[in-house]
């Protein structure tokens, strides 16, 4: 069989204006596993009432990152499948769980290179509902529907992948040198809670108090809580980091429903009023910045913790298309083409 890879990372509108924003929105969040309540009541909440306001308050926040190139999460998805593409004789397609750069196109692009055999990597450090899992559904979907005779492997959530924290703590070590912070929180994309449970094989491992994390269980391989709160640790180990500066927390969190605490715009406020002046924010939820890491962190967040009484701030750039990153994903790649075997990850 002929082997290829399909690299996929979220997605983008086409353009930072209304008009692109809505129908990239529209997919988003009609996506059962992002809003997963009765397909109804789902159709109200997006197309009854946030499609009415939320495209052009996001078209806004989109038109303050937006490189003169285009989207900068596709922009660096590109750089960083080149850098890859360099360092491997596979064929490599870059496709987009939503937006006009589809899974199908990137399989039909595979396909037409005579690819019968897809390692499919989603390009999500961490295993959630409404980011990883998503995007092997989707895949599967497509591939059963248009490609048949191709065969899918998937890559694992590297979230604790030894590799890949070295490489990840030495991005955030050479983020922070020269910023004498007070603290450093790691921020990840937030879900509701529901996704813990739902996500839960065992039924029942997951209490989401904190305690059931340090309880070795199967239920790890899908909790995204445990292993968001894993990668802090495993960086704070890797680099020697004083416990008492770092914390964690989510952000992104959508509608009203119990999501995951504490929040990160709560947490610039709490810092900034309990007087931590100097505070670095890291993002390991995305290995490509986008908006939820150059505006919503690197613009909001700045300006929530200025305001609260904080002075200087920073966030820490995600992996994006460092070289490191590019050749590690190229030996997974590499070592996967020659024996079937995936990266090893560590499940406490």
């Amino acid at each position: 069989m002929s082997k290829g890879v399909l690299l996929v990372n979220l997605g983008s509108p086409d353009s930072p204006t209304a008009k692109d924003v809505k129908p990239y929105l529209d997919e988003f969040l009609m996506d059962e596993r992002v809003i997963d309540v009765n397909p109804v009541l789902r159709n109200i909440i997006v197309r009854g009432i946030i499609l009415n306001t939320r495209p052009k308050r996001s078209a806004e926040a989109y038109s303050k990152i937006w490189w003169e190139e285009g989207s900068p999460l596709v922009i660096i998805s590109e750089r960083f499948m080149e850098k890859v593409d360099q360092q491997t004789s596979l064929p490599i397609a870059l496709g987009m769980r939503y937006g006009s750069m589809t899974i199908k196109n990137a399989l039909q692009e595979l396909k037409d290179k005579g690819v019968d055999e897809v390692l499919l990597v989603p390009l999500y450090p961490h295993y959630a509902m409404s980011s990883y899992e998503t995007v092997v559904v989707k895949a599967m979907e497509v591939q059963q529907e248009h490609f048949p005779s191709m065969q899918l492997t998937t890559l694992p959530a590297f979230y604790s992948n030894p590799d890949y924290i070295k490489i990840l703590s030495n991005s955030i070590a050479e983020g922070l040198k020269g910023f004498d912070y007070d603290h450093i929180l790691f921020s990840y994309h937030g879900i509701p809670e529901r996704h813990i449970k739902k996500s839960d094989p065992t039924k029942f491992h997951c209490q989401l108090n904190g305690a059931c994390c340090k309880v070795n269980s199967v239920a790890h391989h899908t909790c995204y809580r445990h292993q968001c709160y894993d990668t802090t640790e495993l960086v704070i180990a890797q680099l020697g980091l004083p416990r008492d500066k770092v914390s964690t927390s989510f952000q992104s969190r959508l509608g009203s429903d119990p999501w995951l605490q504490p929040f990160t715009d709560h947490e610039f406020e709490r810092l900034g009023k309990e007087g931590i002046e100097r505070l670095a924010v890291i993002t390991p939820a995305f290995v490509s910045d986008c908006l939820e890491t150059l505006e919503e962190i690197a613009m909001e967040g700045k300006e929530q913790f200025v305001e609260a009484g904080g002075k200087d701030y920073i966030h820490v750039p995600c992996l994006n298309d460092r070289d490191d990153w590019a050749g590690l994903m190229a030996q997974w790649i590499n070592t996967w083409s020659a024996n079937q075997t995936l990266p090893e990850y560590n499940i406490q």
